[in-house]
């Protein structure tokens, strides 16, 4: 397939600066709105164009002309479930609002295919594990309501305008770049996986499990960890499915359909790093499922798409290089 060009916005942050280094690897012309609020500048591919802007504004119709854009991946957006629930119109602010307002430039400017970072978040506490596609979507933050609600609004346009998208529902996401391009640079981050690395190069004292007395095996909430890499190989595949199909759109689990929890992930850690990091349990945070694992069927038979690091120790290694880099990074 001849390259595209591509518009993705939150690309200096940690899943888009992956998709924008998938899609140049890809052949794809790739232009980058963000309004560096999160995201980091340097965590751009040099190969690609930066446009310092928010998602919202109507300057992206603008981009979308000049560049000739053809494709939207669109992973601009708040994503901390816990400050959802404090602040939630941030939420229906930066995600939902601005996706609203993101959807109708790509409509204005006559852009044809959208591909959207949605959540497993949509489907609350699932009444099974896996939880699959057309399971009831019952989310418990006002995160997961953000995200729910753009995916009625492209639903809704896609049947009412020439565009079809792909909304992809991610589990939980981890690891960095397998070469060291990008990773997880986020401040105060809190993902578990990150969050261990970082114990790891002595950054954090030790390690919060925040619930021991799940219904899960050993107790800690089980979670399926998909890398990076894989995912931002997977919109990739997604976008060259909506253009060999424009009639089609699709809605598809991110996931490996296999769960860990906690205290796997920080014996992985252990492992990876031959040290033991100190874990502290804790009480459960509001809102956290027991266990969250993706019924990943649809996606692996609907896109020509095959997880190549969906090994729990292979994605470890490749989040504790980026760490140690990050800090070498900072200290410089």
């Amino acid at each position: 397939m001849m390259g595209m060009s591509v518009l993705v916005t939150g690309g200096a942050g940690y899943i888009g600066s992956h998709a924008v280094l998938a899609l140049l690897d890809a052949g794809h012309r790739v232009v980058v709105v963000d309004n560096l609020v999160t995201g980091f500048a340097w965590a751009v591919d040099p190969r690609a164009t930066l446009v310092e802007c928010a998602v919202e504004d109507d300057r992206v119709r603008d981009v979308i002309r000049e560049h000739g854009v053809e494709a939207i991946m669109h992973f601009a957006g708040s994503v901390v479930v816990p400050e959802s629930v404090s602040d939630p119109l941030k939420y229906y602010r930066n995600n939902t609002a601005a996706s609203r307002a993101l959807i109708e430039s790509a409509v204005v400017a006559g852009c044809k295919h959208f591909i959207f970072s949605s959540t497993a978040a949509t489907y609350g506490t699932p009444a099974k594990v896996p939880v699959a596609e057309g399971d009831p979507t019952v989310p418990i933050n006002p995160y997961g309501m953000s995200k729910l609600m753009t995916e009625a609004m492209l639903k809704d346009v896609a049947a009412a305008h020439p565009i079809n998208y792909a909304a992809l529902r991610y589990f939980n996401v981890a690891g960095a770049d397998p070469l060291g391009r990008s990773g997880q640079s986020t401040i105060g981050a809190t993902h578990l996986i990150k969050i261990a690395v970082e114990a790891a190069i002595g950054k954090r004292g030790h390690v919060g499990v925040y619930g021991t007395d799940f219904d899960t095996p050993d107790g800690t909430g089980v979670r399926d960890y998909i890398h990076v890499s894989d995912l931002a190989a997977a919109h990739v595949a997604a976008l060259d499915l909506l253009v060999s199909d424009p009639g089609r759109s699709h809605t598809l689990n991110a996931g490996y359909n296999r769960g860990f929890s906690v205290l796997e992930v920080l014996d992985a850690v252990d492992r990876v790093t031959n040290m033991q990091i100190e874990r502290r349990m804790e009480g459960r945070r509001a809102g956290d499922p027991a266990a969250l694992v993706a019924d990943n069927s649809a996606i692996l038979s609907t896109l020509a798409w095959r997880p190549a690091r969906a090994d729990l120790d292979t994605i470890v290694t490749d989040a504790l290089a980026w760490e140690r880099k990050l800090a070498e990074r900072q200290a410089s």
